[in-house]
């Protein structure tokens, strides 16, 4: 085959191309415009717009069709930014999260809405509850535990204030990279960062860049938006930070651990209907007693309910008094949780329901 006929079959090809995207923008058109008729649907019914078990259906089918012919994690990103997207023609999704911008909360607030939906940068955990409360946005996404530091007390403390419900998880790798102007680590003459992400970068910078100074700031994108406007400063932050800010990599993947993982919480007005594998957050005190935590623990295991996680933390008002946070496998609406449940309520001191939710897909 010449090169004239090589570029002919090119141009065929191309051709197919072009009139099969034309075809897949007809398809996400007519997708788009179903999706709103099935919104005011909703609406007239009064149900929520949030149909997690749908969504997961929905990926699964095509990943069951796909079968493995277009790479398979590729599939599922756009599939699920589709999903995403067509959730927000329903009715707008604004969401509160832990800012600035492209910080590790903005990054679990993408992944679980997509880039559709209008975020909302908070200063504080609290401030994100206060938004999500006041109905000035719909959801907020919040850092609740990390891997490696353990559970962030300021967000299961929120829900004694706030009366919010846990709609959802996300899980994030922590992952921090090293990001200047230029790329080059002979530039760096300070390096900024958030006190965490310093910390666990710490053996690095000692080995790596040992008489640069190092100082902390409030967060790891406000680090990443000072290096955008000084040449002379690196930033450890996300990969998001880098292309946020335009900066450039001098080096990836620079945490003393590896496989450091941030879970984090979506929080609302309501909990989602079950969808088959769920979780549910509970928070409870016991009666001070030989046995009461050995009571509550049975009900659970008499009932062959798993529990991923089970904490105590101090009660605040009442000093070495203890409440606990638990997790366990499956959602408050069906059995046995649900019978499980009520007879919490006759053995605990107190017993507070945080919410039944998707389980997230863990790292």
């Amino acid at each position: 085959m010449d090169s004239k006929e090589i570029e002919l079959q090119l141009q065929k090809l191309r051709q197919k191309i072009d009139k099969l995207d034309r075809t897949i923008l007809s398809c996400l058109k007519e997708r788009y415009q179903i999706v709103k008729e099935i919104g005011v649907l909703k609406r007239q019914l009064k149900v929520s717009v949030l149909d997690l078990g749908r969504e997961r259906v929905v990926i699964e089918r095509v990943l069951a069709q796909n079968a493995g012919a277009f790479p398979e994690e590729a599939l599922k990103a756009i599939f699920l930014e589709i999903v995403h997207t067509c959730r927000s023609a329903q009715e707008p999704q604004k969401v509160a999260y832990l800012g600035p911008e492209a910080t590790f909360s903005h990054m679990a607030a993408i992944k679980f809405f997509g880039h559709a939906a209008d975020f909302c940068p908070q200063e504080s955990v609290l401030d994100v509850f206060e938004e999500t409360e006041a109905g000035r946005t719909n959801f907020g996404v919040v850092p609740v535990e990390n891997s490696i530091e353990g559970t962030v007390s300021t967000t299961l403390d929120a829900f004694s204030e706030y009366k919010l419900r846990v709609c959802g998880e996300v899980f994030i790798p922590i992952s921090h990279d090293l990001l200047n102007q230029t790329g080059r680590k002979e530039d760096i003459k300070k390096v900024l960062s958030h006190p965490h992400a310093l910390a666990q970068c710490r053996r690095w910078l000692r080995k790596n860049l040992p008489s640069v100074p190092v100082e902390e700031v409030s967060s790891t994108a406000f680090a990443a938006r000072w290096a955008a406007v000084d040449p002379s400063v690196a930033a450890i932050a996300s990969p998001l930070a880098a292309r946020t800010y335009h900066l450039q990599v001098v080096a990836k993947n620079i945490e003393d651990f590896r496989g450091n993982v941030t879970r984090f919480w979506v929080i609302g007005k309501e909990s989602p209907a079950p969808t088959g594998q769920d979780k549910t957050s509970l928070f409870f005190s016991i009666p001070d007693r030989p046995g009461a935590l050995h009571e509550v623990l049975s009900c659970f295991a008499q009932r062959g309910i798993n529990l991923s996680k089970i904490e105590s933390r101090p009660a605040k008002s009442e000093p070495w008094r203890y409440f606990f946070f638990l997790d366990c496998e499956g959602h408050a609406q069906e059995e046995p949780v649900s019978s499980c449940l009520i007879e919490l309520e006759k053995i605990c001191a107190h017993l507070e329901w945080l919410g039944s939710y998707p389980a997230g897909e863990e790292i």
